[in-house]
């Protein structure tokens, strides 16, 4: 008896203390939280921006760990997340294993607005996760009537001057300068800056971000967009001197040629302040802004072949040209504008330095020159000391190839200032090669005088490889570190040394490669929205642009595509412009984006039915100019530019009918029963006459007989049902 008093005793005991033990954890926990693909953006433009987050094992040895149910906050103030109030959107418990793309469902938000936020998830066995660390976005300007700045630059218009190779640009980038006057410390102060040209943000002297190269790519025929800055920790009460330093790069290009706006790097800027005690400041670019030659200059012309580099003069360094202490009054006023451009926030990843390249070696040779060995080919910047005599300049020649000491017409130079002493370093251009030859030095440069970084936009990893194979995993970083290379600016250049286009044919080659290895989904949604802009106007090379007017951007054909975006310039065909419907398809299928397909249909629309018009007998037939029909380029063995032979023909009808196949997936997703169903029976119709015209009996293969058409023909069902087993 007195065991079993004992037992249940004990028993007793142990339940009382489970009751008091803690609930076991939750096997996951949300991290990483991103709005609209971004960490922390600020300046939306998105109404209701969407959110995700990535969700972590707490306990990485278990199995089949999964979320049934998410919560998340989202507050006015950092210390109203704290205390769990959702003042602008609690969601309450929603039974759902959706992580990303959650749609804000709160009250509406208000230019301006900060939002701070947290969620929190519950397992497979019904426990809820801590919530997670707070994150937090801002809203850019959502009506353009809120916009009261002005566009403003200087009054020196570049004009491209005859000579080949053209001479160098003449106008400077300047800077531009505001004092303005604060009652007290500010608790917020958000600044939005717009710019066609390079542009970077100083305040009281200090660069506002380490970001370059700012903002993104963007066809200033339309749009330019606004870039969005935490000010706040930059201003003090008192005096204050807001600065903008802009760059020409992209003002000067010439399918940007607008009657509108002046070939100059203009800036639009409007910055909204608040404060403890004292009413809310706004401050805006105008006429009151002044505005002074800097020290730095476009080298080169913008334009193919010609991209150039920067000079940069210490003779007219002032280096306090932001600060208080300048005494500005032989600044002139800054010129105002008034170009018709629909501004948007640029919501993709800064670009920033992302891989510092050391040199491994430097040669001397004759007469003050120096030849340096960066290692390997790289797309960014370089910073070089220098020293000298005042006035003495140093040319800094870029090469790709071992044999020579200029490739692509990049070059940079630098004239030392007064203390004797220089450190060039690209700030509105940048370079490509892996050789760098230094003239007009009078002593050896050393190694650690020279360093190198990658730029690109700033996207992440999302996936890693290796293998036990060596040559394996060379070929898989020589394929990433090149793509990294392309990618300054929110989009894909084909070469970051001659051209800087953004080919939809390029785009498509790498697409897949790059969904893999990293996140792009804010990096892909910008460029979609650059192809959106850039139709309806002509190619560059169509058989109505003049001679000699590459890129004119002008108005054609309601769905015709140009082959690049967001820059014009450039030739391709059908597997170039038919990007349109492949880039949001893709990212659909990578990340379940339904708002891209639903932001791109119309555009999907318009270009199919830009192509029925190119049609007879189900076939499309070659228009255009010598570069408007481009095939596989190039195939072995071709000859010139292949717009007229039956491997062109029978590829771009193959991209035709992947198109059609691809839209109609998309009509699908969005719920267009009639649209999807229409676009499957032209493809049907357009693969039964491609077989008829280009199927080769006698070898059961089409076009020529290469392997890469058979795969083309595979790869779009283009052989009937008894053809294809064999």
């Amino acid at each position: 008896m007195s065991h079993s008093i004992l037992i249940r005793g004990l028993l007793v005991v142990l339940a009382l203390q489970g009751l008091a033990a803690p609930a076991p954890a939750a096997s996951i926990r949300p991290a990483r939280l991103r709005c609209e693909y971004l960490e922390e953006p600020l300046g939306l433009d998105a109404r209701q921006p969407r959110l995700g987050w990535q969700l972590l094992a707490t306990r990485p040895t278990d199995r089949g760990q999964r979320q049934t149910a998410w919560r998340v906050l989202v507050s006015s103030t950092p210390g109203g997340l704290a205390r769990h109030e959702g003042d602008l959107w609690d969601s309450g418990e929603q039974v759902s294993d959706q992580s990303i793309h959650v749609v804000y469902g709160g009250r509406p938000l208000q230019s301006g607005q900060a939002c701070w936020w947290k969620v929190r998830a519950r397992d497979e066995r019904g426990r809820w996760s801590a919530w997670s660390q707070p994150a937090r976005w801002s809203m850019g300007v959502l009506d353009p009537a809120e916009w009261q700045a002005k566009w403003i630059g200087g009054n020196q218009i570049f004009e491209r001057k005859k000579g080949w190779p053209p001479p160098d640009n003449e106008v400077p980038d300047p800077w531009l300068r505001r004092t303005i006057h604060l009652p007290e410390k500010p608790t917020q102060a958000f600044i939005h800056v717009a710019s066609v040209g390079y542009h970077e943000l100083y305040v009281n002297g200090r660069k506002a971000s380490d970001t370059v190269l700012e903002p993104a790519a963007t066809d200033h025929t339309k749009r330019a967009r606004y870039v969005t800055y935490d000010i706040a920790s930059l201003l003090r009460p008192g005096s204050n001197v807001l600065g903008l330093w802009l760059g020409v790069s992209w003002s000067i290009f010439p399918p940007y040629r607008t009657a509108d706006k002046p070939q100059t790097p203009i800036v639009l800027a409007q910055a909204q302040i608040r404060f403890n005690q004292a009413a809310p400041l706004r401050v805006v670019t105008d006429a009151a802004w002044k505005i002074h030659s800097s020290s730095s200059r476009l080298l080169g012309v913008w334009d193919f072949m010609h991209f150039g580099g920067e000079l940069q003069d210490g003779r007219l360094d002032v280096p306090n040209w932001c600060e208080t202490s300048l005494d500005d009054s032989a600044w002139k006023p800054a010129t105002v504008y008034s170009p018709a451009l629909e501004l948007s926030a640029q919501q993709v990843e800064p670009n920033r330095l992302v891989a510092e390249v050391k040199p491994v070696a430097i040669e001397a040779r004759t007469h003050g020159e120096y030849r340096v060995d960066m290692g390997r080919n790289f797309a960014g910047f370089t910073e070089i000391r220098l020293s000298g005599e005042p006035g003495r300049r140093v040319d800094i020649l870029f090469s790709e190839r071992p044999e020579t000491n200029l490739t692509h017409r990049l070059y940079s130079a630098c004239v030392i200032g007064p203390s004797g002493k220089a450190v060039f370093r690209n700030r509105f251009n940048y370079s490509s090669g892996r050789w760098i030859t230094l003239r007009g030095l009078t002593a050896p440069p050393r190694l650690d005088d020279i360093r190198g970084w990658l730029v690109r936009t700033a996207y992440e990893r999302a996936s890693t490889f290796d293998c036990s194979n060596p040559l394996l995993n060379q070929i898989h970083q020589t394929a990433l570190w090149t793509l990294e290379n392309l990618s300054v600016g929110g989009y894909l250049v084909d070469c970051p040394q001659r051209e800087r286009m953004g080919y939809g044919g390029d785009g498509h080659a790498t697409i897949m490669t790059a969904l893999d290895n990293y996140r792009l989904g804010a990096f892909y949604t910008k460029w979609s929205q650059d192809w959106r802009d850039v139709q309806g106007r002509e190619a560059s090379w169509g058989a109505n642009v003049p001679a000699g007017q590459s890129g004119s951007g002008r108005k054609a054909d309601d769905g015709n595509l140009p082959y690049t975006a967001p820059t014009y310039w450039g030739g391709g065909g059908p597997a170039w412009s038919g990007f349109c419907v492949t880039l949001p398809w893709l990212v659909y299928r990578q990340y379940g984006d339904r708002r891209i397909l639903q932001d791109n249909f119309r555009t999907m629309q318009r270009w199919l039915a830009f192509l029925e018009t190119k049609a007879t007998n189900n076939l499309l037939a070659r228009w255009g100019g010598q570069w408007d029909f481009l095939g596989d380029w190039l195939w072995p063995g071709a000859e010139g530019v292949n717009g007229d032979t039956s491997e062109t023909l029978f590829l771009n009808n193959c991209y035709w009918i992947y198109n059609l196949d691809r839209a109609a997936r998309a009509a699908s997703v969005l719920g267009e029963a009639a649209q999807a169903e229409s676009w499957r029976k032209r493809a049907e119709a357009v693969r039964a006459a491609a077989h008829r015209k280009f199927y080769r009996p006698a070898d059961h293969s089409y076009a020529n007989g290469a392997q890469a058409y058979q795969a083309m023909a595979l790869y779009v069902d283009l052989p009937p049902g008894e053809l294809r087993a064999g």
